[in-house]
């Protein structure tokens, strides 16, 4: 018996001991994770955009955990991953000077407004790409942009009669000049814009059978050799027509070199693939039998001299014929018209959009009688604008907004931008203050477009300007700066995404909303079955490593769609907390963020509607895209006539 007590003796000890030691520890663990926890961030003060600039700090740089790819067969298919670590802050050269904001007026600020939510997005290690090189650039545009406007400020006289000063001209032009071994030259100061035309008169003259036609970015300090935006090369027949002509186009930067060459006549599937609606080779075959006239060459087996002979005859180009080849700016590419037949289109790919245009250059066996480029992107002198009064965007009410409407567009859309304000902004929702209207747009790399651009923020009152030079590859971002706009600085139930080439029925959209949920919201033309782009070329190539699923979320086309202000908010929430994964196509991103605003419990109403055409223009429209300012005028014109929505051709 006493053995027995000893033995239940000891086995009480045992476990008195065993608790206690199992206590010990869970209050040593729980000690340890609460020292070496991550205290949670205080929200920062509100203040005015003048004192955030003047008093932030040069180094705004955090150190936190590094974030880990998520294994794409740890999640449903087409689920956005969360990540598992959350992405840190980064130093980015050039941030700090775009926030040097010592010589702009309080005033003046008023075009900066959702710089001070921006800075944390451009500084993540999990940045968009080009981010880098956007801030940089923007960086060195903004000290040039800064120094013209303190000139500007000090100057006696006008910048109008100021004889350093250059506006921006309607076109540019040069005749009969002999082509050296340099080449010849035609700059565009403020770029090119949708329907800019470069149209040459010349004639083949055989030396070396080749002639050449580039489009060259701007060329900046640091990169002697500027991007060449397309590269169009012209090989003439030979003598008595025995080689083959062709036509190769493509695009070259310093960091990438030569991409992927286009070449006409082509093969494969050139025939299907079109830009703007047009082939990408047109150059015509007539076959023996005469039933192939008129088809892309892509189509037809070229395995004998008789169709070789009649391909080379109907060629556009021949040593000693003169031409008159015209390269006109599309909406979705370049395209070059011979001697009045359209012969061949080009795509544009990511960093090569026409506006980076600086400079043609010809080079090549060539007698060149005349370039003229025309419609290239011109200014409104604010000074003189009659309407001027009637143009600026009125006040903000106190209360909250219906409706925001973000407006996408580049530096020189000068024309576009003054197109909208004279026709749907003019709506009486928009001027009575229940819908506000704002163009957000990044830095030009050049200085009198950017300065224009300052003249015409400040002329209307309109202009929210970006801390990044206007890659495509970030307009993401100005989808966030639309929700911060939204949400934080005008307060609005509902917040629109829409570009400066669509035509909105601001009446109709109101109208619209009025019978849909005001939680939960995304109304626009819904994409359901979509997949991502991997044709490294295309402008729109996602990798597998930016999106590894085979299809997306639901997303509404990028010309405009509607989300609720929840949406909106949960956003701009997530962004600050890096919590929501960037990507470079910005209404697939909406869907991505609002996917992760549904996995979080929350119900999303995917309103579909399709009288928002994302390719042009059908009657009864709520919005129309692709439209020019000429045909936005026309189709306001129709309303206030016609008072029924008709398209104008």
């Amino acid at each position: 018996m006493k053995r027995l007590s000893l033995v239940q003796g000891l086995l009480r000890m045992k476990k008195w001991y065993g608790g206690l030691l199992i206590t010990v520890l869970g209050m040593s663990l729980l000690l340890f994770y609460s020292l070496k926890g991550i205290q949670p961030q205080k929200q920062p003060a509100k203040q005015s955009a003048y004192g955030f600039f003047n008093n932030h700090p040069q180094n705004g740089s955090v150190k936190e955990s590094i974030s880990l790819p998520v294994n794409s067969s740890d999640v449903e298919p087409n689920q956005v991953p969360e990540p598992r670590k959350k992405p840190h802050l980064i130093h980015v050269a050039g941030l700090d000077d775009l926030y040097d904001m010592k010589t702009i007026s309080e005033g003046e600020m008023n075009v900066l407004l959702v710089w001070t939510y921006l800075r944390s997005l451009l500084s993540r290690s999990d940045s968009l790409p080009e981010t880098a090189q956007g801030v940089k650039e923007a960086s060195v545009a903004w000290k040039e942009l800064i120094s013209t406007i303190e000139k500007d400020k000090a100057s006696k006289i006008s910048k109008i009669d100021s004889p350093a000063y250059k506006k921006c001209p309607f076109s540019v032009s040069t005749l009969g000049k002999t082509i050296d071994d340099s080449g010849i030259t035609l700059d565009f100061p403020c770029g090119l814009v949708v329907d800019s035309s470069i149209t040459l008169i010349g004639i083949p003259n055989g030396l070396n059978r080749s002639f050449q036609i580039d489009l060259v970015g701007h060329e900046l300090e640091e990169e002697p050799n500027p991007p060449i935006i397309l590269h169009y090369n012209v090989s003439v027949p030979g003598e008595n027509m025995t080689e083959q002509p062709y036509i190769v186009q493509n695009t070259w930067t310093s960091d990438f070199g030569w991409g992927k060459e286009e070449r006409c006549p082509a093969r494969g599937s050139a025939n299907i693939q079109k830009v703007d609606g047009l082939v990408l080779c047109n150059v015509q075959v007539v076959g023996s039998n005469n039933e192939n006239v008129g088809q892309p060459t892509s189509d037809i087996p070229s395995n004998n001299s008789s169709e070789s002979a009649h391909r080379t005859a109907n060629f556009p180009f021949a040593e000693g014929n003169p031409f008159t080849a015209t390269l006109w700016v599309g909406s979705e590419g370049f395209h070059m018209t011979v001697n009045g037949r359209h012969e061949t289109s080009f795509a544009y790919r990511e960093k090569f959009d026409p506006w980076l245009v600086s400079t043609a250059k010809v080079a090549g066996s060539l007698s060149l009688l005349s370039v003229l480029a025309k419609d290239l992107p011109v200014t409104e002198d604010n000074d003189l604008v009659v309407d001027v009064e009637k143009l600026k965007a009125p006040s903000i009410p106190r209360k909250k907004l219906v409706l925001l409407i973000g407006v996408f567009s580049t530096g020189n859309n000068f024309e576009r931008r003054m197109a909208l304000r004279r026709s749907w902004m003019q709506y009486e929702a928009v001027r009575s203050g229940e819908v506000a209207v704002r163009f957000f747009i990044g830095l030009h790399k050049k200085d009198i477009v950017n300065f224009e651009l300052w003249s015409e923020a400040q002329a209307y009152g309109d202009i929210q300007l970006m801390p990044f030079v206007d890659y495509y590859s970030l307009i993401s971002l100005k989808t966030i700066a639309i929700c911060i706009m939204g949400t934080k600085i005008i307060p609005s139930k509902y917040i629109m995404k829409t570009d400066d080439d669509a035509f909105v029925r601001v009446d109709e959209v109101l109208s619209s909303l009025k019978g849909k949920p005001s939680e939960g919201l995304l109304y626009g033309l819904i994409s359901s079955k979509s997949s991502p782009q991997r044709d490294k070329d295309s402008k729109w190539y996602i990798s597998e490593k930016e999106w590894p699923h085979d299809m997306y979320p639901p997303w509404a086309h990028g010309p405009g769609y509607v989300i609720s202000r929840d949406i909106a908010k949960f956003i701009v929430r997530g962004h600050h907390e890096r919590k929501l994964k960037l990507f470079k196509l910005e209404d697939v991103a909406m869907g991505i963020w609002i996917e992760q605003f549904k996995n979080g419990g929350k119900e999303v109403h995917y309103e579909n509607d399709e009288k928002f055409y994302n390719a042009g223009c059908e009657s009864n429209y709520i919005l129309a895209h692709y439209q020019n300012p000429r045909m936005v005028l026309c189709l306001w014109e129709k309303l206030q006539k016609e008072h029924q929505p008709a398209c104008c051709e």
